[in-house]
């Protein structure tokens, strides 16, 4: 597995699909979520669609750099967070999101690739905002997918779902992928898949298990705040898909980024929840693949507007 120097101190760890003389297409991981939770063969479907597919782990996951002098008390900081004591929280999580998103756009330098489209799925819908509102000259479309705009009163979870989404799972193999079944509660109703969940699950264990990374990615996550109005100043291409059956982060997120952003495109998918079922990858690829039609690496540095 590939890894390059991407900011001092800070490597990530990524792989690519495709032909290198396509349009780059460069996909955003969620919290916790290694680069595997792209599944490979989603990644060739997009390929073989003429793109030059990357995924890749965000810091503090899988095989990238990891903040280990970092600890965190999520509970503490939940605790912070809840009584307003914004700058006692924002002391105990080391990065930002925009950190985040410069570890993205760095990746892409390292590479050699100047502009690129980007497609970003929960946190990673968020990380990717911030690359096109923080460095808009090197994106060339926006895919925002089953995210939000930070802004609290949309995109909230079911009490359900956050319960499951901040309580760890076991720390042994057999109890951590036994524990991944509980995300059937945000996944799509019409085509739940147990057997997947566990596999990704065992895959991630055994590529690298890796908690202690959670808490401050979701400390950055929750600390950047309301996204609207840089949203509404983007002048990108952009598509937001966003799955009706998600009770992560509700429809109405995904509704208001699209509201935001100039011209940009809004696909509600009736059958998805907060994952990407294999039966709508079809649906999925023609999507992404449409577009990101026409992006080939040229055009101006200020995008244009999507048509809904």
């Amino acid at each position: 597995m590939p890894v390059v120097r991407v900011a001092p101190n800070v490597d990530i760890a990524y792989e690519r699909f495709g032909s290198p003389d396509d349009p780059a297409l460069l996909l955003v991981m969620g919290v916790g979520a290694q680069l595997i939770a792209w599944h490979e063969d989603l990644c060739r479907l997009l390929a073989e669609r003429g793109r030059h597919v990357i995924r890749y782990d965000n810091r503090d996951c899988g095989l990238s750099t990891k903040w280990d002098r970092h600890p965190v008390d999520l509970a503490a900081f939940v605790s912070a967070v809840s009584h307003g004591d914004i700058p006692a929280a924002q002391g105990m999580i080391p990065y930002t999101l925009s950190d985040m998103a410069a570890d993205g756009i760095g990746l892409l330098t390292a590479l050699g690739i100047e502009r690129a489209h980007v497609v970003g799925a929960s946190m990673g819908g968020m990380i990717a905002q911030r690359m096109a509102i923080e460095h808009p000259a090197r994106i060339l479309t926006l895919t925002s997918m089953m995210s939000s705009t930070g802004e609290p009163e949309v995109g909230r979870s079911s009490a359900r779902a956050q319960q499951i989404l901040f309580t760890p799972r076991p720390a042994d193999r057999d109890g951590y992928v036994r524990a991944a079944e509980a995300e059937t509660v945000w996944a799509s109703r019409r085509y739940p898949d147990v057997a997947a969940l566990r596999e990704l699950a065992a895959a991630s264990y055994d590529r690298a298990y890796y908690p202690a990374g959670v808490a401050r990615q979701l400390g950055a996550m929750v600390l950047d705040g309301s996204r609207a109005a840089a949203l509404a100043r983007l002048r990108l291409p952009t598509l937001v898909i966003h799955g009706l059956d998600d009770t992560l982060i509700d429809p109405s997120g995904g509704r208001r980024t699209a509201e935001l952003i100039p011209g940009a495109e809004l696909v509600l998918m009736p059958d998805m929840g907060h994952d990407r079922p294999k039966h709508l990858w079809p649906d999925l690829v023609d999507a992404i693949a449409g577009h990101t039609d026409g992006g080939g690496g040229t055009g101006p540095t200020d995008g244009g507007q999507a048509t809904t």
